[in-house]
């Protein structure tokens, strides 16, 4: 049978330390029905017994504590809540456990910013991850060794499994149940629980905010003048004219302090833009695509594919008012 054992975290979200219980729990009510074994020994375990979650509005009492925790087929890691630094020193005596316990042949997986306890635990080193899009920067400054997948519902490398923002924790642990049974399992597990099981991004999701902590004023000057003036024709002569500097250095210092380049950084804001447009008024596709600077179908059309996973007209119908 195999053993799962979900971390009640010090400052966790309820609503992310709940569902891998429940789920494999719930694929074990599945396989007795159909007249087969249980397959999962699912317990909750933390620091301490007892566990406030978000606010202090709930209570959750854990199973073990993590000292009475030996071993471990699957270690699950929901997000934690309020003061990421706050929360994050809560839970030090977490991470020396979860290294000995990785190096000892348990997988682990982290759900949303539940990816930051990777992180702490120094086992987002060189390793794909994913978080909540409105992480990303964050966690690829606090642990540079890592590689955030933009965009990435799950990844997975080397035992370890991270999952995208807020419901898409669902996605990861459907592929995890389908690989500890099969399909057919993890397909009627996501009709029970209603589920869109092959959703594979969380770029429709994202709002771009551009990425503005950093100390160049002449990039965060041309960022300011991209975002007000995105449907004009600029070119980026123009804009290295702006600064007094060349367009080669222009480039570097715009990717250094972005992690963008200047060509990129304006289809995002136009994206941005047109999806605005789409979920406030009822322009049709043409309409928003001259309204953001473009003027041609097919480049509006892959551009706008790239960024959000969906094509405009996809994303009009899923989310216009």
């Amino acid at each position: 049978m195999l053993k799962i054992a979900v971390y009640v975290p010090q400052n966790g979200v309820i609503e992310a330390i709940t569902p891998a219980y429940r789920l494999f729990k719930t694929a074990n009510d599945f396989l007795v029905m159909q007249g087969k074994p249980a397959a999962f020994e699912v317990l909750y375990f933390g620091l301490t017994p007892e566990i406030k979650a978000n606010d202090g509005e709930y209570t959750i009492k854990v199973h073990r504590t993590i000292d009475e925790v030996k071993r471990a087929d699957l270690i699950v890691l929901p997000a934690v809540y309020g003061d990421l630094d706050v929360a994050l020193e809560k839970n030090a005596p977490l991470y020396p456990w979860l290294r000995m316990q990785h190096q000892k042949g348990s997988t682990v997986a982290s759900l949303c910013i539940g990816a930051f306890l990777l992180g702490e635990a120094g086992l987002a080193d060189y390793k794909e991850c994913s978080t909540h899009w409105a992480f990303f920067d964050i966690f690829q400054s606090r642990y540079p060794l890592s590689k955030v997948v933009n965009g990435a519902i799950i990844t997975q490398n080397d035992r370890l499994y991270t999952s995208g923002g807020a419901n898409s924790l669902w996605n990861l642990l459907l592929y995890l149940l389908e690989k500890y049974t099969d399909r057919a399992m993890a397909i009627q597990a996501s009709k029970f629980f209603a589920i869109e099981i092959n959703r594979d991004c969380q770029h429709h999701f994202t709002i771009f905010n551009g990425q503005k902590k950093h100390s160049d004023e002449a990039v965060l000057k041309l960022q300011n003048y991209i975002e007000q003036h995105y449907a004009a024709k600029t070119s980026i002569e123009d804009l290295a004219a702006m600064t007094n500097t060349s367009r080669r250095n222009l480039e570097r210092r715009f990717k250094n302090a972005t992690h963008n380049t200047v060509a990129g950084y304006l289809q995002r804001v136009r994206v941005e833009a047109a999806k605005r447009s789409f979920e406030q008024s009822k322009k049709n596709v043409t309409e928003v695509m001259y309204e953001v600077g473009y003027n041609d179908v097919k480049a509006f059309r892959e551009v706008f594919k790239k960024v959000t996973g969906l094509s405009p007209l996809e994303y009009r119908n899923r989310y216009t008012t």
